[in-house]
């Protein structure tokens, strides 16, 4: 049987925690950020943890872990 390979878009977005939990950099922090307010500016800095049901999806592509 072949191995599972790991999808590589996905190793280079997303990390998995010690318990399980997916992380990743927040949304829209690229660029246009002058158009954004200063409160959204401030809270995507840093990483997030995703919700169960979007990390549900990552953690298919991320089968090594």
């Amino acid at each position: 049987m072949p191995k599972m390979k790991t999808n590589s878009s996905a190793k280079k977005r997303f990390r998995l925690t010690a318990s399980g939990k997916v992380r990743s950099t927040t949304a829209g922090k690229n660029h246009f950020r002058r158009n954004r307010s200063q409160r959204m500016i401030r809270d995507s800095r840093g990483t997030m943890i995703l919700k169960d049901c979007d990390a549900n999806l990552v953690k298919r592509l991320l089968p090594n872990g």
